[in-house]
């Protein structure tokens, strides 16, 4: 459950404040629209390739969906290149206890039995958030924004966590750019609120500026 109290991250902006993040929102989304059915159109072949590519790798679909919480605790469908065995659920539990993400909210692997030979490659670069830019059109997601979390790290949230919440969620973010999954939960969390915090088309822009060389060094990738 949400806690009912935060579902605003903050509430108390002066009027014109308010109506200069409204403004920032109808920017952020058109930009959203035109960048993200770009993208598809773009990168079509590639996205066909890497269809082909994991199919032939290992058994089952090419594309993996999930159950994702959005802005103001809104589920929808998480798109992804599937990069796990299709049994990749079933076997985590049996993996709880090997947890090396600091926090004990998220659950990462830097050797996850469960990631196909193809999938550690395109993780490695982010390939397998591809499809998300589906999501970002249709509007579930925004090109910039914190991470979407799944709805059983949600019910581990403090009340000050769910802040994350109060916007929509993005494709990337701060801490992505910043070493991904070498930094703890709790260093992510207090990132996204300083994103949210200080939200504007300029620092959308510079993240996803960013966001190509840090790719490419793959740093925390996995």
């Amino acid at each position: 459950m949400l806690c009912n109290q935060v579902l605003l991250a903050f509430p108390n902006y002066p009027l014109w404040q308010i109506k200069a993040i409204h403004t920032n929102l109808l920017v952020k989304r058109g930009f959203d629209i035109v960048v993200s059915g770009t993208l598809l159109i773009l990168l079509s072949p590639l996205v066909l390739i890497l269809s082909l590519i994991i199919c032939i790798d290992s058994p089952g679909s090419f594309l993996f969906f999930q159950k994702r919480v959005g802005k103001q605790g809104k589920s929808f469908v998480f798109w992804k290149f599937r990069s796990m065995y299709i049994d990749a659920e079933e076997r985590k539990n049996a993996l709880i206890k090997k947890n090396e993400m600091q926090g004990g909210v998220l659950f990462k692997m830097k050797t996850d039995p469960r990631i196909t030979r193809v999938g550690h490659f395109i993780r490695k670069f982010s390939l397998d958030e591809l499809p998300q830019l589906w999501n970002v059109l249709i509007g579930d997601m925004s090109l910039v924004g914190p991470r979407p979390p799944l709805p059983d790290e949600v019910a581990q949230y403090t009340c000050y966590q769910h802040h994350r919440l109060a916007v929509t969620p993005g494709i990337t973010c701060i801490w992505q750019i910043s070493g991904r999954s070498e930094i703890p939960f709790e260093q992510q969390v207090e990132l996204d609120l300083e994103y949210i915090r200080k939200q504007s088309f300029w620092t959308d822009f510079l993240i996803l500026l960013k966001t190509g060389p840090a790719v490419l060094k793959a740093r925390g990738a996995y």
